[in-house]
């Protein structure tokens, strides 16, 4: 058992190490980081009046709310978004490799009309109720599939029976994207635009149709990049400080605990690799309240094993083995645990949904914290005191 237990030991340590050498370097290549700790671009979109266009403070705001949708569909992160006067919109954009091409995407007037071979409006996107891309598995050709509500469908079907064997011209922004011959009469509100479109151009497309028209077009009145909120130096220093804390926790957890202590030590090794890593899969970008969460979130997981081990010092001091002790010792810390982290989780998911920027970034980066120092706590940690149990039953190395 003591052999088994000593390889099985060495190789999840083995594990844990060359999963930490191995996706250090790359998770953290990947993270973008946000305005507040490396800049970005600024542009100012200038309302334009067209004929029988208004620009009014409420065209503004709904312009803005538009644009926010479509920042949130493109999964454009980190974005600053406001009103600026009466007639003007500020975007500011971190974290993307190609952040003009977003903005040209947010500020398409994306108005979608039908029209016939002479030129008439038969349908416009008013009464669009969903559009989203796809790929015909018999083509390999990306495409948008169009739904309208009752309103359209009834539309829609008028203006395709009254043009069977001609084209109907799908017209976006005043340019014609596509012109399909109607074969025949379409009654059940759906239509497909079709076209020479690479997956993330059908993607685009989709989202403007999906996010509705603009009420009034933009022009740019000024594009220029933007450095940080933070100066370096209280980059540094918040940095800094984070080390000497982590540490001194490390520290503390061995001093006080002992071998458990280590365990601990090693637990976190693994749930940073877990947070970075999934914040690096998502496309997250990292700022100072992002770090704020994380930083939390590390407490979380410790508290976690203080509560697990002072758990199982109990149970020794009544006279259980080792082994009885760890069972009893996580069966009784589970609740508590559970309990301190779903509350927590909740409130991250409020400001998660209810939050912009910098608040849900850090509701992002906690919700990710508190579900990953939960699966450490209860699996990994639990795992390797096991192994070690069965290895040594000096109760002193416990801290008891």
């Amino acid at each position: 058992m003591r052999t088994k237990s000593s390889i099985v030991l060495v190789a999840v340590l083995a594990v844990l190490g060359l999963l930490v050498y191995f996706t250090y370097q790359p998770i953290l290549s990947t993270i973008k980081l946000g305005l507040d700790l490396r800049g970005g671009l600024r542009v100012v979109l200038q309302a334009q009046e067209g004929e029988g266009e208004k620009v009014t403070e409420d065209t503004i705001q709904k312009a803005v709310g538009i644009i926010r949708e479509r920042v949130d569909s493109l999964g454009v992160k980190e974005t600053t978004l406001y009103p600026q006067g009466e007639d003007r919109v500020v975007i500011e954009i971190a974290g993307e490799d190609d952040p003009e091409a977003a903005v040209d995407i947010l500020k398409n007037t994306a108005q979608l009309e039908f029209w016939d071979e002479e030129g008439n409006v038969l349908l416009t996107g008013k009464n669009l109720k969903d559009a989203q891309a796809r790929v015909r598995t018999d083509t390999q050709k990306s495409e948008v599939l169009l739904e309208f509500d009752s309103e359209g469908a009834k539309l829609f079907a008028e203006a395709t029976t009254a043009n069977v064997g001609k084209p109907l011209l799908i017209v976006l922004d005043q340019e014609i994207i596509s012109a399909p011959t109607v074969s025949t009469a379409i009654t059940d509100g759906s239509a497909v635009i079709e076209g020479a479109y690479t997956a993330k151009e059908a993607n685009d497309l989709a989202i403007l149709l999906r996010s509705g028209a603009l009420p009034v077009s933009f022009e740019i009145m000024e594009k220029r990049s933007i450095g940080p909120t933070l100066g370096s130096e209280s980059l540094d220093k918040s940095i800094r400080a984070g080390i000497i804390g982590l540490i001194a926790v490390l520290l503390f957890m061995i001093g006080f605990y002992r071998l458990p202590g280590l365990v601990a030590d090693l637990s976190l090794l693994l749930y940073g690799v877990i947070v970075l890593g999934t914040m690096s899969m998502m496309g997250a970008v990292l700022t100072l309240p992002g770090i704020a969460g994380f930083a939390l979130s590390i407490g979380m997981a410790v508290d976690a094993n203080v509560i697990i081990y002072e758990r199982l010092k109990e149970e020794l001091r009544t006279g259980k083995t080792l082994r009885a002790s760890i069972d009893a010792g996580f069966k009784r810390a589970f609740w508590t645990i559970f309990d301190a982290n779903v509350t927590t989780l909740i409130t991250a998911m409020v400001l998660m949904y209810f939050g912009t920027g910098p608040i849900k970034g850090f509701a992002v980066t906690l919700s990710i914290g508190i579900i990953a120092s939960l699966a450490v706590a209860l699996t990994f940690t639990r795992y390797v005191l096991v192994l070690l149990a069965n290895l040594s039953k000096n109760e002193k190395l416990y801290g008891v």
